[in-house]
């Protein structure tokens, strides 16, 4: 079946390598928008989207995040944070970290609806994107928080960077079946 939402699905890729440029505001503030339509539990609408663009302060998440990383493990986890070259978040433009009040009835859900809008938006616009769950090395560090400009009672659960795409992957890796039960 041929639609346009479903070919912006199926064309998303996660993009690891950004151009320099950050993003119009006027892409930007479509992204997070479509964040804010993401259904939510009881309507609670419990997210905070907290918009980095400063170099510096992402460059120093990254190295927190890694400092913690290279003390895990899980070997994976252990090589990125010990690999000099790698950075959390691949050196995008823009980083949106997703939170939620901790007292919200499906916090961790409710923000995943709402990257799944922003990431689909993105893709829509032409621009790149990578869900981050790396980023919860440095949400663990509780003194580092402050620099995130939480309001009160938000716990910060993802990352997601945005940016003008300095790689365009190709296809989408095969995809098994989904199980699926019908019934009735």
């Amino acid at each position: 079946m041929k639609n346009p939402v479903l070919d912006v699905i199926k064309n998303r890729r996660s993009i690891r390598k950004y151009l320099p440029d950050q993003l119009k505001p006027a892409e930007l503030e479509a992204i997070l928008e479509a964040g804010a339509y993401a259904p939510s539990a009881h309507n609670e609408q419990p997210w905070h989207f907290t918009v980095i663009r400063d170099k510096a302060l992402l460059d120093r998440i990254s190295e927190k995040s890694k400092e913690l990383m290279a003390a895990q493990d899980t070997d994976w986890v252990k090589e990125m944070g010990r690999n000099p070259a790698f950075h959390v978040f691949y050196h995008a433009p823009a980083v949106v970290i997703v939170s939620a009040r901790a007292a919200a009835m499906s916090p961790k859900v409710d923000c995943s609806a709402a990257i799944q809008n922003m990431l689909l938006a993105a893709e829509s616009l032409d621009i790149g994107s990578c869900w981050i769950g790396l980023a919860r090395y440095f949400f663990s560090l509780e003194e580092e928080l402050p620099l995130l400009g939480l309001p009160d009672g938000y716990e910060p659960f993802y990352a997601v960077t945005f940016g003008y795409k300095g790689q365009r992957p190709s296809r989408a890796l095969p995809r098994k079946a989904p199980p699926v039960s019908y019934i009735g």
